[in-house]
């Protein structure tokens, strides 16, 4: 389904989106009218919509618009986007009355399959804000994809691994987890776990791989997923710590949508 504003959304009403591509959203699991960490999704929204469009944003709305997209019962990833339809491209500092766009989609079933990734060097735009700008980040996975790994993996030009398109990742080196110190968008998933399981923050570059006992990456679609080989280096596909790590995110009590 997709509701702009909570009514059908039409085609007119999405077309500066697709063509302007200015915006800003979050994703959310919904299991069962839950959502974990969805405190956390609405800080975002509001922080977000404040630096893109200057303008306030009313969670308790978002959450009524949100809410219509959630079946009774089951997983469901829902989707909300912010934009201006009424955006022009030669002024943008005049679109202030940003409006929710929600839509939904299956939820799939968890644990995901170990993914591999290939390195690549590229830093988003503003990486603290989740933005629909996702070119760079889709044409750096077809490339992986293309050259036969699941998703691309970004550095900087030091070598210095920072995220992936749509996901955070975590090292674990034998002794505790690491998240890497870079500009990163701070994802939801990455946040829980880090107020659920000790951890480390500094810098880990692709010279460090080889001496990592496990990585993994997280979203809020996927939860913790394995992460079994960067570029030439080969991780393991199952690791204790990221199935402690899977059941600690799991034990997040979720918040009612």
């Amino acid at each position: 389904m997709a509701e702009l504003n909570g009514k059908a959304v039409k085609v007119e009403a999405l077309q500066n989106l697709a063509l302007t591509n200015y915006g800003h959203f979050t994703s959310m699991r919904v299991e069962d009218g839950r959502v974990r960490g969805l405190s956390l999704h609405m800080e975002r929204l509001q922080r977000d919509c404040e630096t893109l469009f200057g303008a306030e944003l009313d969670p308790e709305r978002v959450r009524d618009l949100a809410r219509r997209a959630v079946p009774s019962n089951g997983a469901t990833v829902v989707r909300v986007t912010v934009f201006d339809p009424d955006l022009d491209m030669g002024h943008p500092s005049s679109a202030d009355e940003p409006r929710v766009l929600v839509t939904s989609r299956p939820a799939a079933d968890l644990p995901l399959p170990p993914l591999r990734a290939q390195s690549s060097t590229y830093t988003r735009d503003l990486p603290s804000v989740k933005s629909v700008g996702l070119f760079s980040s889709l044409h750096h996975r077809r490339t992986a994809q293309l050259n036969g790994f699941d998703d691309a993996l970004f550095v900087d030009g030091r070598g210095t691994t920072s995220e992936g398109g749509t996901w955070n990742i975590g090292f674990f080196d034998g002794d505790e987890v690491i998240w890497p110190e870079s500009g990163c968008l701070p994802g939801v998933t990455m946040r829980l776990l880090q107020q659920s399981h000790e951890h480390d923050t500094r810098p880990v570059g692709l010279a460090d791989l080889p001496h990592m006992q496990a990585a993994f990456a997280t979203n809020a679609a996927v939860g913790v997923r394995a992460v079994s080989g960067v570029d030439s280096i080969v991780l393991p596909e199952t690791h204790a710590v990221i199935d402690t790590l899977r059941k600690e995110y799991l034990e997040v009590p979720g918040e009612l949508l």
